[in-house]
């Protein structure tokens, strides 16, 4: 039987084997790989495992293992994996090759899609099963503007691993994307790096001017960022006067564990009728384009949003 797992560094608290049950009704075994260094994580998968998930600190490690692979004919690198420079998610071939992808980036994408297009999900999976994360993409990417009626605007906060996954992301389905970060240099080198997205920086000292003026934001740092709790009913109402449709504006958050955007916050955003898309729905997304690249089978996506939820 194939075994598929999660490696990682401390990884006690992942929700990634219940995802997995409810993804596939227990048929398959997925296993908590908790290591102190890379090479012993990295060696129980060859060993043992069709295909890993990894998550930190192991992002870039993993990355670097397939991308040697990859140099010698024996692995390859998705699209987004080789801009975001980092997995997490690797599947080995039949031929014993390593494949890596980023379902960080996938996962941006189906949560945005769902807001925008409820059930699209669904429906991509029904028709192309385990490629539907592609053709998801693709929908945004032919469909955005129209649903805007203008090019929407988005801003992704905090250049980290997180943040760099959500900037390809948003670029990749249309927005025109601003990236802020607290070291503004993070940010340009995130930019510097990506020309053909045309990446602008913000300052943090317009947080409230970039969230006015932008459709979506894209939160991934960890804690709350200086000046957020300042945020005014105001700063949540999409800006659309003269410029199409007037779409109310989103908030994507990554951390659903301990999320920034709670109390009085959360009550102004929910008053300005701004729609927030809490950690747990990217984290679905990762669950459902990554199990269907590991297995080469449709999860039940219906099952994994009700675990989900409990």
């Amino acid at each position: 039987m194939d075994r598929y797992g999660l490696i990682g560094n401390p990884i006690s608290h992942s929700r990634s084997p219940e995802l997995f049950r409810a993804a596939y009704g227990g048929r398959h075994a997925y296993d908590l790989i908790e290591k102190e260094s890379f090479s012993e994580a990295w060696q129980c998968f060859l060993q043992d495992y069709k295909a890993i998930n990894i998550t930190t600190p192991f992002k870039t490690d993993a990355y670097a293992e397939v991308l040697r692979a990859a140099v010698d004919g024996k692995g390859s690198i998705s699209g987004p994996c080789l801009k975001t420079g980092a997995t997490n998610l690797v599947v080995r071939g039949e031929d014993g090759s390593l494949n890596a992808y980023n379902s960080d980036f996938s996962g941006v994408i189906l949560a945005v899609a769902e807001n925008c297009f409820p059930g699209l999900t669904a429906q991509c999976l029904d028709v192309w099963g385990a490629r539907a994360h592609i053709k998801v993409h693709q929908f945004m990417k032919e469909n955005i503007e129209e649903f805007y009626g203008r090019r929407p605007q988005a801003l992704v906060i905090g250049c980290g691993g997180a943040g760099r996954a959500a900037a390809v992301a948003t670029a990749e389905m249309g927005f025109a994307t601003a990236l802020m970060n607290r070291t503004p240099e993070k940010a340009q080198a995130l930019a510097s790096s990506l020309p053909e997205y045309g990446f602008i920086c913000v300052p943090v000292s317009d947080l409230k001017g970039a969230f006015r003026e932008c459709d979506l934001i894209v939160y991934t740092l960890p804690a709350a960022l200086d000046g957020l709790d300042t945020l005014g009913n105001e700063d949540f109402i999409t800006d659309a006067e003269g410029l199409g449709k007037n779409v109310p504006k989103m908030v994507l958050e990554a951390n659903y564990r301990s999320p920034s955007f709670t109390g009085d916050l959360a009550a102004r955003m929910n008053d300005s009728g701004c729609r927030y898309i809490p950690g747990q729905q990217w984290l679905l997304g990762q669950a459902v384009s990554g199990y269907a690249l590991m297995t080469s089978e449709v999860p039940d996506a219906k099952a994994m949003a009700e675990a989900l939820s409990v």
